[in-house]
């Protein structure tokens, strides 16, 4: 019904520019169905650290992000949830960024949010990557389905 059906192989879908995350605040969300432990929905190429995993699975299948903040000698902490997000129905996944917490979104429901303040986000200026991380190792390919796809340059909370 017009979603990105994904082999979890060798294919992805990239972009132009659109948006640094580092810029200030923004939200992304996207419905994703499948995936996997390790595979990515959502990520950026460029800038700082080469790029950030936007959206994705962990090891265990829950959603977390990679994008991190820049820390005085390095860089800061994933944000992991204890929700699975790989269980092959369709869910709403989602990051938010209001210049100082980062926030997932599952369903319309908050389910992780950094426990104190964050440093500003690391940079990232190049084009994105659906389906893929911005390396494009094999093991990164999402297997299944992304759909519904939305970026906006301020703080949205999607019911």
């Amino acid at each position: 019904g017009g979603a990105i059906e994904l082999d979890g192989f060798d294919d992805c879908v990239s972009t132009d520019y659109i948006l640094d995350p580092a810029a200030g605040p923004f939200s992304v969300y996207a419905w994703v169905k499948g995936g996997g432990p390790g595979q990515v929905a959502m990520s950026q190429t460029g800038g700082a650290g080469n790029g950030w995993s936007w959206l994705c699975a962990d090891s265990a299948g829950n959603l977390m992000t990679d994008l991190r903040p820049k820390t005085g000698r390095g860089w800061g902490t994933p944000l992991v949830s204890d929700c699975e997000i790989t269980d092959g129905d369709w869910r709403r996944v989602g990051l938010v960024w209001d210049g100082a917490y980062r926030y997932l979104h599952v369903d319309g429901t908050e389910i992780k949010k950094d426990s104190e303040p964050q440093p500003p986000l690391a940079n990232a200026t190049g084009g994105l990557y659906f389906g893929a991380a911005n390396t494009l190792a094999p093991e990164t390919h999402w297997l299944g389905l992304l759909d519904d796809i939305r970026i906006y340059d301020t703080v949205v909370v999607l019911p």
